[in-house]
């Protein structure tokens, strides 16, 4: 957990924006009838009138609560207007409101550094626009100020009597004798007043917001004023706010940690925390939790908003209670396909519209036994390297499952009637993909590198790129469970290179000749493919193809011809043209043959027409390869002598195809 100190963080400007129940004011947008009337947005099951999701606030008034069903809601208002949240697989479409969200994130990031918490909630580092403001125009020097700043509820502000509350915020923003933090907040509440004018302008949905410190102290205030209002803390009203709040309402508290706290050492608030010293906590705690609970407890947080508006990873999740558990493993396969499918469009989303792909797919899910003592035993979570493709998620989904399942039940714990299980039963089902990088530059296809051939070569299926860059990404097998399919196991090398073999593929062409002849020779060519085939490791003792796309699946369906304008095969230095020759002899194996169909032909390209801008995106040794055939005069010491056997080449980096 972050620790930091207060001449570290107290002069830092955050701000944790909330929309107010989001839901209700998404579907209002739509049905502006309902605005103003109570309402709620509830869960698409039928059972009870569903579940509430999100209340408006003219709903809570008349006593509604999130957990009541819709048809307690009517009993307790009967004017309340129910509306169903959207459905597509037989679960919570939730598209509409992430949209919506989008819409405001993209209006808050415009003033600083922007981090998207969840659908409905936004940090904001705006210590930069506070600073700036103070040196150009500080709130003291401003002829008017906002009135939804003056609207300001300001922690620990002392207010005569008789004195007008605005008048009173007035005064405390422009106190010219406020130390620089207080100077900084008041610039903050000026900044997000106005960014939550102009969220309203132009989405039309309100919002609260917590301006503070740090991060822990901004959410805790967002909340405290509701709605379309927002709350400020000093530093010096941060131990009053701490007192009295209670140990479970602050974040990463609300578990075992803080019942922890209330059972082992009786801290009921976090101001019960200051009579502890930092030794004791970690004495309990370890040194890391009991040096963060004797910061969190002076109000210290040296957490960063990490500038990040969009998702660290995409889910599709559902939960069965009661009765509507799942007991099959046919009824479990159906849902997750449906997941599954969920998760593929998001995924294909990201990928179009951010240029973004996941590594690490993981499954989590929720269960007991019937007829076991044992009937709170977690639900193993299980992962692996993530495919893109509908059918391979699904796939890889059920197949994680089954694994999973095998544990939690034990080795001779599953005993299926049929298709049927009797002794477990799954309450929830999701499916997660992590792991979220950016497509790096020029991985998207290895073609770009050769931009002078006909656009007949240059096609790579976007599933085959992506593939191709998931399969060669570390993160892809790093940390992922051993509980792999077999058909992801061809598609995903693994890390392991223990008891691994070289498999020999059919030779796409000889080796590129050191000096300009006319062709290779006989003994040549049988020595050069003999020795230089291309292979690669993989886990298994026998090569599984799985789709996993090759260079050498683009070289063998080129029909090349030579130059109709060369008639000698012999190629100089001075020609800037690098050629790769093939032949073949009456010696060669079978694997040869189609080869040997294409005795004498030559695949070149024109070295002056190569995208050298590219170059320091390729291997080092790749990189060396290419100089050397640009400037074939000089010479690249690579660091190893001629016979180490160890230098690398362009061949050695590209798979090759199966049989």
């Amino acid at each position: 957990m972050p620790v930091a100190r207060p001449e570290t963080s107290d002069a830092r400007v955050i701000a944790h924006v909330d929309m107010d129940c989001f839901y209700v004011q998404v579907e209002q947008r739509k049905q502006p009838e309902l605005r103003g009337l109570p309402s709620a947005v509830v869960q698409y099951n039928e059972w009870q009138g569903g579940g509430l999701i999100a209340v408006s606030y003219e709903a809570r008034k008349c006593g509604v609560k999130r957990s009541m069903r819709g048809d307690e809601a009517k009993a307790a208002c009967p004017e309340i207007q129910l509306v169903q949240v959207p459905v597509a697989r037989g679960k919570a479409d939730l598209n509409t409101y992430r949209s919506a969200g989008s819409e405001v994130v993209s209006i808050l990031a415009q003033s600083g550094k922007c981090e998207r918490a969840s659908i409905d909630e936004v940090y904001l580092d705006l210590t930069d626009a506070a600073e700036s403001m103070l040196a150009d125009a500080p709130p003291e020097s401003l002829e008017s100020i906002d009135e939804e700043a003056l609207k300001s509820h300001i922690l620990g502000m002392s207010r005569e009597d008789g004195v007008d509350f605005k008048e009173s915020v007035r005064d405390w923003i422009c106190r010219k004798d406020a130390d620089r933090r207080d100077k900084l907040l008041g610039c903050g509440m000026i900044i997000v007043a106005e960014l939550r004018k102009q969220v309203l302008k132009e989405t039309e949905f309100t919002c609260s917001a917590g301006i503070a410190h740090n991060k822990m102290l901004a959410k805790l205030a967002s909340g405290m004023n509701k709605p379309a209002q927002q709350t400020v803390v000093p530093y010096s009203a941060v131990q009053e706010l701490l007192r009295s709040l209670p140990i479970k309402k602050m974040k990463q508290l609300g578990g075992k940690l803080g019942t922890s706290l209330q059972t082992d050492l009786g801290v009921d608030t976090v101001g019960d925390l200051l009579q502890f010293s930092e030794t004791k906590l970690q004495e309990h705690y370890g040194v890391n939790t009991g040096t963060w609970l004797w910061n969190i407890a002076r109000g210290i947080s040296g957490e960063e908003v990490q500038g990040r508006l969009l998702p660290k990873s995409h889910g599709s999740g559902k939960t069965f209670p009661g009765p509507r558990a799942l007991k099959s493993l046919s009824n479990v396969k159906h849902w997750l396909n449906q997941l599954s499918e969920e998760l593929s469009e998001r995924l294909s989303s990201d990928l179009e519209q951010n240029k973004r792909i996941a590594s690490t797919l993981t499954l989590h899910a929720t269960a007991f036994r019937s007829k076991d003592s044992d009937s709170h035993k977690k639900f193993p979570s299980k992962s692996c390297p993530l495919r893109y493709g509908v059918t391979k998620i699904q796939e890889d989904a059920f197949n994680l499952f089954q694994a999973a399942l095998r544990e939690y039940m034990g080795t001779f714990g599953i005993k299926p009637q049929g298709n049927k299980q009797d002794t477990w039963r799954i309450t929830g089902l999701s499916v997660s993909a992590s792991k979220i990088v950016d497509i790096p530059s020029g991985t998207s296809s290895i073609m770009r590198y050769f931009q002078s051939q006909p656009t007949t070569i240059l096609s790579c299926s976007e599933d085959q790129c992506v593939q191709e860059h998931v399969a060669m990404t570390p993160s892809a097998s790093e940390g992922c469970s051993e509980q792999i399919s077999v058909e992801t196991q061809a598609a995903m090398p693994g890390e392991d290179t223990k008891d691994t073999v070289l498999v020999s593929e059919k030779d796409v062409g000889s080796c590129p000749s050191n000096d300009a002849t006319d062709a290779p020779s006989q003994s040549e060519t049988n020595k050069c493919t003999q020795a230089k085939r291309i292979g690669r490791k993989i886990n298994n003792s026998k090569e599984k193809n799985s789709g996993m796309p090759s260079i050498v699946d683009i070289f063998k369906n080129y029909n090349a011809r030579p130059p109709s304008t060369q008639e000698d095969s012999t190629v100089s230095p001075t020609s800037k043209r690098a050629n790769f020759g093939s032949s073949s002899s009456s010696h060669c194996s079978e694997v040869n043959q189609e080869v040997e169909e294409r005795r004498e032909t030559e695949w070149g390209y024109k070295i002056d027409e190569i995208d050298r801008s590219v170059f320091d995106e390729l291997p080092v040794e790749i990189q060396r390869e290419f100089r050397g055939l640009l400037r074939p005069n000089k010479r690249f010491d690579t660091g190893k002598s001629k016979g180490d056997g160890s230098a690398s080449s362009i061949a050695h980096y590209f798979p090759p195809l199966n049989k």
